[in-house]
């Protein structure tokens, strides 16, 4: 038998359910990613591989995610909703071009993995036409039965069409199959909408498989895998279930996680060797924690990354753009953004840097602040190496601390410093004798009037 390499896969992401929410449903995020992009993370990539995406109208949104995600994706809109295999037939142009198989699976089961991807595509090499994809439900209520004879898939049975003894079936229809792709179009094309609401159902291609002397079977995986997400409790079990995998990942990969169940991990986190993640961290996408990194508790992290043996937090922000350097230190209450911190560099506290550039080994002040913003614009600040940034200073954007310039606490610096410079600029401090009882006295005098 010759190998069979070549796949269409067909991923369904129209609406049905709109969550309550004006996002499309496949545009909710789990683990910071969007359902969507995990499905389509999880499809066949690589040479021989065509993934076709249905999409409801006027869903320019979705079709924006599906570029974003998998540039070599065709879309292909659903005008009416007509059932599943009407949303499948949708696509007619890619699934016509006859690949040796063909996989049709939905855009709301971000938890679907690669791996059961490829078990389904197995029995198509022993000649099977049609292969489902099932699950053992702790509770069947609502679900497709898939009904077997031996091995051998014969039915899919709606709940509401099951007999009593087919309502005691455990194992339910996932909605993800394959097919062998040289003879799908034909299968599907046979899919009538002969039912209450009108509609072509999926569903009835098993028995149409063996109306045409084929054969059809069933794959099984964990309920978990097959989760769709059709409201928000769903899409809060989801992510349950996909944090706990991203942290029993990190676990297995040597992460240091002290309390696990209260942090939070992005599906896209990298993490070196020996890393240690403290209890109530919040991880978004776009992080890499360099090895030996320590994050502190309740911090929170987004597209950033963080280099050997660095310390963050505890109580830090870490926000788009930021990088902090090999042994460099961010503490309580600091936030970055589009921010480098170059090796060594510490801010311990207090601090908001922002659109700049820190310098190995210097050193900012508690309460120091970038002043990047003029309401209008964003203007950069760069720090040299091994300035000292006095406490309470603001740094007045765009302006340059040269290498070992030193700024007296409490100042406003709205000019270039040289290098090895010292700024101070502090308005002079004058005591008056006697002042602040006059000023008590003149108070008291004013409140005895009020009352």
């Amino acid at each position: 038998m010759t190998a069979r390499s070549s796949l269409t896969v067909v991923l369904a992401a129209g609406e049905g359910t709109r969550m309550r929410s004006a996002l499309p449903k496949v545009l909710h995020q789990v683990a910071g990613q969007s359902l969507l992009a995990h499905v389509l993370d999880a499809a066949p990539h690589g040479t021989g591989a065509s993934l076709a995406v249905v999409i409801g109208p006027d869903h320019k949104a979705v079709a924006d995610e599906v570029r974003r995600v998998r540039a070599d994706a065709a879309t292909f809109v659903q005008a009416e909703r007509l059932g599943t295999a009407h949303a499948v037939l949708a696509a007619r142009e890619a699934i016509a071009r006859g690949a040796d198989d063909l996989l049709v699976a939905f855009g709301d089961t971000p938890l679907i993995s690669a791996e059961t991807f490829a078990r389904l595509r197995a029995p198509l090499e022993q000649r099977a036409a049609l292969a489902v994809l099932g699950f053992r439900a702790a509770d069947p209520t609502g679900y497709g039965r898939l009904l077997l004879d031996g091995d051998r898939l014969v039915a899919i049975r709606e709940h509401a069409d099951a007999t009593a003894e087919e309502r005691k079936v455990t194992l339910c229809n996932a909605g993800v199959m394959a097919f062998d792709g040289r003879r799908a179009l034909e299968i599907l094309d046979r899919i009538g909408n002969a039912n209450s609401k009108g509609e072509y159902y999926l569903v009835d291609a098993v028995e149409i498989v063996r109306e045409m002397g084929l054969e059809a079977v069933v794959i099984e995986t964990s309920e978990d895998e097959v989760r769709g997400i059709n409201n928000k409790t769903q899409l809060a079990e989801a992510e349950a279930v996909m944090q706990a995998r991203l942290r029993q990942a990190a676990l297995d990969a040597g992460v240091t996680l002290v309390a696990p169940e209260t942090v939070y991990l992005a599906a896209d986190t990298k993490f070196g060797s020996d890393v240690t993640i403290e209890p109530f961290v919040v991880i978004g996408p776009g992080v890499t924690i360099g090895d030996g990194a320590v994050i502190h508790s309740f911090s929170h992290i987004v597209l950033s990354s963080i280099g050997k043996n660095a310390l963050v937090g505890p109580f830090a922000r870490m926000r788009p753009g930021s990088s902090l350097g090999e042994g460099a230190k961010i503490g309580n209450f600091v936030e970055t953004k589009a921010a480098t911190i170059e090796a060594g560099a510490k801010i311990n506290h207090l601090s908001y840097v922002g659109d700049a550039h820190v310098g190995a080994k210097a050193n900012l002040g508690a309460g120091t602040i970038t002043c990047n913003y003029d309401g209008f614009f964003k203007h950069k600040t760069t720090i040299g190496e091994g300035a000292f940034i006095g406490t309470h200073a603001s740094l007045v954007a765009p302006v340059k601390i040269g290498n070992g310039a030193y700024i007296g606490s409490g100042s406003v610096i709205t000019k270039d410093v040289p290098d090895d410079a010292m700024a101070v600029e502090r308005s002079p401090q004058t005591n008056r004798e006697g002042g602040a009882a006059r000023y008590r006295e003149m108070k008291l005098r004013a409140k005895a009037k009020e009352g």
